[in-house]
């Protein structure tokens, strides 16, 4: 949780950057007072709607930064996946998982990670019973797509994280293929250590207008 947020003396405090109550009480009840600059930067970007491509090094606190709003986003009992998160490993996902779990609880969030390596019965039944948030790796994703159990055309938000490692393990096809089963009226996240050529081939594609946030590595 530590990689998440940091414990400085930023002025900016979590309840300043437009989070509603509860959501700034859950994250205030793990302990955590001042956001990260990323934090403070991505945050009321995506709150305002904005499409954003964030920049930044593993352990800056990007987690937080978009599930923070997606969290605010979602509508309760509404019918659908709302949000999906793509990342490169299983163990991101967990990740994110837990996060998405540990700062929406009280919210009582519905959240799904999928993952190759599980049994599909488990998760094919979860997403017949009503998930708001998905987070996976896209051959499961694509592959839960291909079996017309995950639909994804109510979707408000996407998040490709850690989009320079997907690329690298070759899944640029399948996030390809994942975006254009999306509404063309979403939201759309990217977050990357490094802006390759090929993550600014996709931003270019799928993402509109999005405003850039860059953290300097320390």
């Amino acid at each position: 949780m530590n990689e998440d947020f940091n414990r400085s003396t930023m002025t900016n405090e979590f309840s300043q950057l437009g989070l509603q109550s509860q959501i700034v009480e859950a994250v205030t009840s793990l302990g955590y007072i001042t956001p990260t600059p990323i934090q403070s930067q991505i945050i009321p970007l995506m709150l305002e709607g904005h499409d954003v491509i964030g920049q930044a090094q593993t352990g800056t606190g990007k987690t937080a930064a978009f599930i923070l709003p997606i969290l605010q986003a979602l509508q309760p009992g509404r019918r659908g996946i709302q949000a999906l998160v793509m990342t490169p490993t299983r163990e991101l996902a967990l990740l994110v998982m837990k996060a998405v779990n540990d700062y929406g609880s009280v919210l009582k969030v519905r959240a799904l990670a999928v993952y190759g390596g599980q049994p599909y019965g488990p998760q094919i039944n979860r997403l017949k019973q009503g998930v708001d948030v998905v987070v996976g790796t896209p051959g499961r994703i694509l592959d839960l797509i291909d079996k017309n159990v995950l639909d994804l055309s109510s979707l408000r938000t996407v998040v490709l994280d850690e989009a320079d490692e997907m690329l690298s393990m070759g899944f640029v096809e399948d996030i390809e293929t994942i975006l254009g089963k999306t509404p063309e009226k979403r939201q759309t996240a990217l977050f990357s250590a490094t802006i390759s050529s090929g993550i600014s081939t996709i931003a270019k594609k799928y993402m509109h207008s999005p405003k850039s946030v860059i953290i300097k590595s320390k």
